[in-house]
This record gives C-alpha cells, sequence and structure tokens, in this order.
C-alpha cells in the first residue's frame, strides 16, 4: 500500500479503444481526439491469439504511441516473456494481460527485466452481485508476489463488499467501464482506484467532466492558473499580447491578444483562444479552418504583461496558409546554427532523402545501396574508433570519431524506421 507520507498522484480518467476489427486509419484517429479532448491516457487492446492479427495490432500501437503525448497502456495476450517485450518496446508505458491463461513465471521474468510498474493484470469481475467468482484479495496478493504492479478490473458491479475488496488489494486498480451502469463518480471515487477505463466520452469534452469530478471533491488534474488575469497587465484596451509558439521546436507561430474571457477559456478548454480586435469579439483559434492550437504550456513574463504560449498547432497558424505568421525576412546575418536538436535533425533529414533519392557519389546512398549488413558493420568500426580515440589525451579525436559514429547511428536509425523523437521518448521513459 502506499506510503501515508507520499503525496498520492491524482486519480485519471482514461479512454479505451477495442483494436480488434478495427482499421489502424480509425485507431490512431479516435486516439487523436481522446488526447485532445482531455484525457489523461489511452487504454488500447486486442487480444487476439492469431500471430499475424497481433503483429499488425503492435505495429498500429506503435504508431499510436509516436504520435500522442499521453501514455499508452496496451493490452495483449501473454504466453512467452517475448509478447511482453514486443508490447512494451512499442513505446507503450505499460503492458495489460489478461489473467486468463498467464503464466506466473513470464510475470515474474517480465517484472524482472522491466519492473512490475510496468505490469499490469486484467481480471474479469462479472459474476453476480456480489462478484463472489472474483476474490479480488487473494488474487491482488498472489499477482503482486509475481510481478504486477498493478490491475485492471472489467464488469464491476459495485456493492459495498466489492469497495471493501478493492480497498484492500495489494496494488492499485484501473477499473474499465462503459459507464451504462456506473457513473464516474462512483467509481473514481472508491479508495484504490488509480483511474477508470471507459469508452463514454468518444467525441466528448473530456476536460469539462475532469472539472466536474473536481466540484464532487475527487482529486484529478483540471487546467488550472495560478494567477488570475487581474492579476496581468493589460494595455489600454485592456489586453494582454500571446507570443504563441511551437512545443516541440520553439518555433514563433503567431501574436495575438486575450482579454479576461479568452484567457480563461484558453485554460478551461486546452485550446488557445483569443480576442479579435478587428471583429470585437471571441475567436476561438480554428474555429473555421480546423488549424486548432492545443495548450501544452502558458507562461507570463517578468513583467506580467505578456504571455507565452507553447502549442501542438494543427495545420497553419498563419491565414496566408504558411505555418508561421513570421516568414517576411527583413534583414539577416550569416550565422552557424549549433543547437544539437536542429543540427542532428537537419543532418537526419538529408540522410532520409539521401534514402528515398539515391543521389550519384553519395555515401549514405552507398550505404542504403547494400544494406543493413554493412551499416551495421560500419556501426561497429566506428564504435571502435570511438573507444581507441578516447585512450589518447587529444580530445579532438574523439569529437571526430564521436560524430562519424552518430552519422551512422543515423543512417542505422532511417534504414530500421526510426527518428530522433523515438530515441527522446525512449530517453525520457528511463528518466
Amino acid at each position: 500500500m502506499q506510503n501515508s507520507a507520499e503525496k498520492k498522484k491524482p486519480k485519471q480518467i482514461i479512454a479505451y479503444i477495442n483494436a480488434e476489427n478495427e482499421t489502424a486509419e480509425s485507431v490512431l484517429r479516435r486516439a487523436e481526439e481522446y488526447e485532445r479532448n482531455g484525457a489523461d491516457g489511452l487504454f488500447l487492446y486486442n487480444y487476439t491469439v492469431v500471430e499475424t492479427e497481433q503483429e499488425e495490432f503492435l505495429h498500429t500501437a506503435r504508431q499510436a504511441v509516436k504520435q500522442s503525448e499521453f501514455p499508452v497502456l496496451l493490452g495483449c495476450r501473454v504466453r512467452r516473456f517475448e509478447d511482453i517485450k514486443k508490447a512494451l518496446y512499442t513505446g507503450a508505458a505499460k503492458v495489460v494481460m489478461p489473467f486468463t491463461g498467464l503464466d506466473s513465471a513470464v510475470l515474474k521474468e517480465g517484472a524482472g527485466r522491466f519492473g512490475s510498474e510496468k505490469l499490469v493484470v486484467e481480471l474479469d469481475a462479472s459474476g453476480g452481485p456480489d462478484n463472489a467468482v472474483l476474490p479480488l484479495e487473494e488474487l491482488a496478493g498472489e499477482l503482486a508476489e509475481n510481478g504486477a504492479g498493478m490491475l485492471l478490473v472489467k464488469h464491476l458491479t459495485v456493492t459495498e463488499g466489492m469497495r471493501e475488496k478493492i480497498r484492500r488489494a495489494k496494488v492499485p486498480l484501473i477499473i474499465r467501464d462503459s459507464l451504462l451502469r456506473n457513473d464516474m463518480e462512483t467509481l473514481l471515487s472508491m479508495e484504490n482506484v488509480d483511474a477508470v477505463a471507459t469508452d463514454y466520452y468518444e467525441k466528448k469534452d473530456i476536460f469539462k467532466i475532469r472539472r466536474m469530478m473536481k466540484e464532487a471533491g475527487i482529486d484529478v488534474e483540471t487546467p488550472e492558473s495560478p494567477v488570475s488575469f487581474a492579476q496581468l497587465k493589460k494595455n489600454a484596451d485592456g489586453l494582454v499580447p500571446v507570443i504563441v509558439q511551437d512545443y516541440k521546436n520553439d518555433e514563433v507561430l503567431m501574436l495575438a491578444y486575450m482579454n479576461e474571457e479568452a484567457y480563461n477559456k484558453t485554460i478551461e478548454t486546452g485550446r488557445m483562444t483569443y480576442y479579435s480586435r478587428s471583429r470585437q469579439k471571441l475567436w476561438l483559434k480554428g474555429e473555421e479552418s480546423g488549424h486548432f492550437q492545443y495548450v501544452k504550456s502558458l507562461s507570463a513574463d517578468c513583467d506580467s504583461d505578456t504571455l507565452l504560449a507553447k502549442v501542438l498547432q494543427i495545420g497553419a497558424a498563419c491565414h496566408t496558409g504558411s505555418r508561421s505568421c513570421f516568414f517576411r525576412k527583413l534583414f539577416s546575418r550569416p550565422y552557424e546554427e549549433t543547437n544539437p536538436g536542429k543540427v542532428l535533425n537537419e543532418v537526419f533529414g538529408t540522410i532520409l532523402e539521401r534514402r528515398s533519392n539515391p543521389k550519384e557519389g553519395s555515401y549514405t546512398s552507398y550505404l542504403f545501396d547494400k544494406g543493413i549488413d554493412k551499416i551495421l558493420k560500419k556501426c561497429g568500426e566506428e564504435a571502435t574508433e570511438i573507444v581507441i580515440a578516447a585512450k589518447n589525451p587529444d580530445s579532438e579525436e574523439v569529437k571526430y570519431e564521436m560524430a562519424d559514429f552518430l552519422y551512422h547511428m543515423m543512417v542505422l536509425m532511417a534504414e530500421c524506421g526510426l527518428d530522433w523523437e523515438d530515441i527522446s521518448r525512449e530517453l525520457l521513459y528511463r528518466h
């Protein structure tokens, strides 16, 4: 059980998608909608026993993880340790395994390799009003000993007896529920329930549901600002300017203005809302064009008279169709771009271009033409060169060899269908 001295994490509202008989396009679109509408995470599952179908599902899951900022819990049939490894190698935050047919030795091996916090076991609570077929306390204890860090329970009938079983379970729970019989407030209010996964809120404003739960006294995260609009310094028109940046690459997209209503709406809905000075009314960015801006962060400057918004920009920010409003260059002086992220992405972009469009005499095109074995051989050689150079007190040599290795590693990344975002996410999960 959680140490009382530890700060409890807010409870979560998670969306779920049953990917069986769903196209990849449908799964990815729905996952994207859930995230933008305010879900805390996604439970994506397909319990097929057909190997080819499972491989297709894992491919879709990998795409879902890559496009998402919220955590993805991946539900799949687990018969051997390899199944756990494949599921987590998609980048999923956790793997959810049906209890039926699960080998305790496989569960233990998975916990030893990845940690119990990555492993969730799904239990079916159906079986009458007293849920007599689910000895939850005993199962939870046994599964926890074997390496499960959490349980996911479905088909739950809420009774006082079941509430007590859940409270006494040795690991926290996620309840999966369609909310046709139970309601969100009842489920989230139960002790030891960390989250509720549902498909009930598809195409609905989940930010609104979270506010309702907060008002009911349930500890959930809701968009809030410690600074009210009244505390900001306004211009002569009672407005505050807002500089808008792409949250991934810090590209400046536009400048707009907010009044108090726009400020509160932005925080409440998670979508950038401004005050249009020309139309003299509230302006939800993207309402007509579909080019919405989803808020990632909102900050005030040192004087509290200007806001900086970092956003997920859909489509173009500018009414001209340009990605950024700042596309007219007035003056510039030559300079070298040394930002590591930008340099690595630029080099990687060139590598991808050579892979798609081979160029005569290009060493990169030559490597792709020779194939994976040649690329791996060069990676091995360059890694050895780093080791040799590091024994030399001259650090300049190490610099050159590391640059060579990074280049060949990027060629390997391209060959394997990876990019820098994949690597960054993996490092972030480990951190």
